[in-house]
């Protein structure tokens, strides 16, 4: 298989002999192997693991994002990515940078939603004025 991870601006990497992948989805934790029908999945943050003969197992801390699988081709699109070695760093990594984040988009996104809020208010009074 080939993959490819893809960041919003950038190919974070792409690699060719890709014998097996497994990744989280909301669901738990899918394979994927050569053989299999295409797909779709919605990622979680987690890590993605994949192997090949030249490397072995490589990972990479991916963001939120989508997988999709056609015919040998496969492409993660994730927000941010952070490739290693050691597991623990990698999986230290997802719950400090990747989780934090969202908190602080999840209130970035209720400010912003007060704010369209007052000034929708604002307008709807000077309407009925």
């Amino acid at each position: 298989m080939n993959l490819k991870v893809l960041l919003p601006f950038q190919v974070f990497a792409a690699t060719s002999g890709v014998k097996r992948i497994v990744a989280e989805t909301h669901a738990g934790s899918f394979g994927i192997l050569p053989q299999r029908l295409d797909c779709v999945a919605a990622l979680t943050p987690g890590i993605l693991l994949y192997e090949t003969a030249a490397d072995g197992e490589c990972y990479v801390a991916v963001d939120g994002g989508v997988l999709v699988k056609t015919g040998a081709d496969v492409f993660v699109s994730v927000r941010n990515a952070i490739a290693g070695t050691d597991l623990g760093r990698l999986r230290e990594a997802v719950e400090r940078e990747f989780l934090s984040l969202d908190e602080r988009e999840r209130g970035v996104r209720t400010t912003l939603a007060k704010m369209e809020s007052g000034l929708i208010r604002r307008f709807a009074a000077l309407y009925h004025d």
